[in-house]
């Protein structure tokens, strides 16, 4: 039976990580770009379990014997379908324990040379967690800015144009404020960061700088490592400015426009305005967001946030960082990152 470390897997050409775990537990956490074919069910998973735990491994084996059985041609063959252009599965489960390896063997039995993931999915989580330091750049390019500046416009544009840039965002599942979730689902947790974090470093290894946003320490359910905390605390910053209107206008086109015929999306609005309304105190501007709310007038909605909530809390949160600001007038997008990239290139310690 053949095996590969975990940083054997990552420098493998075409690698296909195969899941064999139980679409739940494959669901909660994975290496990225994995296949779920599950050994169990998570019905089944559960009943073997149980019955460990009640009548022993040997009851639990057999039990599991029992179930695997008759689906073994429909897992052999689906793996081996993955075969194709020089494309190479390899088999893990939680610890590189039974279910890979029953998977591992009966391949072998097969004639198919598959190799299994050593120590499974808890292995790749140890390596990645403590290669995520040593894999960042060596300098940080932080975008600054208010809510509804184009933040992640600009950096999204600054990766089509060949940039090396990490999206928290985007890695978190979440857009790092009490509506970040909007359109998202319930976003990601520590684990898949980690994972999408790592993957991304993998692709930009061996640049001397990254551009990001200046996001909270915390985003949603996961909290950034505390190496990318201190390189976008001492990185070059630069802060994007933009008019209130092209601001209203940016969040009414990402957070509203998308979901606006939704049943779901005025419900969600008012259900979120509660939380800030319990931090503004004020009944004034309380019962302003009432009334611009139920009559569906978002623009003033997100106006009044601006205002009252979260354009107050922005001086706080920048004070983290340690100056000079570069400042960029970012009412127009393309303009925007055109004048990032001249303040990159004169940074002659990034471009050499």
């Amino acid at each position: 039976m053949r095996e590969i470390t975990v940083e054997g897997l990552i420098e493998l050409k075409k690698a296909i990580p195969i899941d064999v775990r139980s679409p739940g537990e494959f669901n909660e956490f994975r290496i990225p770009g994995a296949v779920n074919i599950p050994l169990f069910s998570d019905e089944e998973r559960v009943i073997i379990g149980t019955l460990y735990k009640q009548e022993g491994s040997d009851a639990a084996k057999w039990q599991a014997m029992e179930i695997v059985s008759p689906k073994i041609p429909s897992i052999l063959g689906q793996i081996k379908d993955l075969q194709v252009d020089n494309h190479h599965p390899v088999i893990y489960c939680w610890r590189g324990g039974m279910r890979s390896k029953a998977v591992a063997t009966f391949l072998s039995f097969a004639g198919i040379s598959t190799p299994r993931l050593t120590g499974g999915y808890r292995a790749y989580r140890q390596f990645i967690l403590e290669k995520i330091p040593s894999f960042l750049p060596p300098r940080a390019i932080t975008l600054h800015g208010m809510t509804g500046v184009g933040k992640t416009d600009v950096l999204k544009k600054l990766s089509d144009r060949g940039f090396p840039i990490i999206d928290l965002e985007e890695l978190a599942g979440h857009r790092g404020s009490i509506f970040g979730t909007i359109g998202r689902g319930a976003g990601n947790n520590q684990k898949t960061f980690d994972a999408l974090l790592f993957q991304t470093l993998t692709k930009i290894e061996g640049t001397p700088f990254f551009i990001l946003e200046a996001e909270s320490k915390r985003i949603g359910k996961i909290v950034q490592p505390e190496e990318l905390i201190n390189r976008k605390q001492l990185g070059i910053h630069i802060n994007l400015q933009a008019s209130m209107s092209s601001r209203v206008e940016r969040i009414y086109h990402d957070y509203v426009m998308p979901y606006l015929k939704d049943d779901w999306f005025q419900e969600k609005v008012i259900e979120l305005l509660a939380f800030i309304k319990k931090r503004l105190k004020n009944q004034e501007i309380n019962s302003l967001l009432d009334e611009a709310a139920k009559g569906q007038n978002y623009k003033l909605v997100i106006q009044i946030l601006l205002e009252a909530y979260y354009d107050p809390r922005y001086a706080h949160k920048q004070s983290e960082y340690e100056g000079p600001f570069l400042h960029v007038d970012a009412d127009h997008t393309d303009l925007a990152v055109d004048e990032v990239i001249q303040i990159i290139q004169s940074q002659n310690a990034l471009v050499r």
